[in-house]
């Protein structure tokens, strides 16, 4: 597997990461990006010049996952969006390296923190399905993963849970709020 840059004008790098989008999130986040156009769209949008899109490829040149970074306030954060890994290749390693080539564009970009939302919408964990207001904050840190939920993926990687946004997509579905200072750049030289 190798790393590359997704390039804007790759029609079927374009297509392979819309395909991506569509099955990789079809059981957790159906709603995300329903059909083909719709994920195209999001593609395209990830490779404008200021964001930075990079995708997995196996040796037969299958994408096999890819990730987006755009800057927010002035490039001194970056919020991580999206992250797919296809169905049958996760748990392997590639969602890890995605994240981590990420971090390593970003911090050569001079980016300090690396943010994301990870949303709750089919009650993987213990804030989902659940009425958070009133004492959202004290909800928020007895939070746990019921049934597999990205969260704790991230926390691997050493992501900190730094808010959440309670019914964000609809009742009882908050969006969980993660983030990563990102170390500085090397030095030239």
């Amino acid at each position: 597997m190798r790393i590359v840059t997704l390039e804007p004008g790759d029609a079927d790098a374009a297509r392979q990461a819309a395909r991506l989008l569509v099955d990789g999130f079809r059981d957790m986040a159906p709603e995300a990006w329903p059909t083909l156009d719709d994920a195209l769209e999001e593609v395209a949008q990830a490779c404008r010049p200021e964001k930075v899109a990079l995708a997995a490829v196996g040796e037969d040149g299958t994408m096999l996952g890819w990730i987006g970074g755009q800057p927010v306030y002035d490039g001194e954060c970056w919020e991580l969006h999206p992250l797919v890994t296809h169905p049958a290749h996760r748990r392997r390693g590639i969602g890890r390296a995605l994240v981590q080539a990420l971090e390593a564009a970003l911090s050569a970009r001079g980016g300090g923190t690396l943010w994301l939302g990870t949303d709750d919408v089919l009650g993987l964990t213990s804030v989902g399905d659940v009425d958070l207001y009133p004492g959202v904050l004290e909800r928020l840190r007895d939070l746990r993963d019921l049934r597999g939920h990205p969260f704790a993926f991230y926390q691997r990687l050493g992501y900190e849970i730094v808010g959440i946004l309670p019914d964000a997509n609809g009742f009882g579905k908050p969006d969980i709020f993660m983030a990563k200072r990102l170390p500085p750049p090397e030095p030239d030289g």
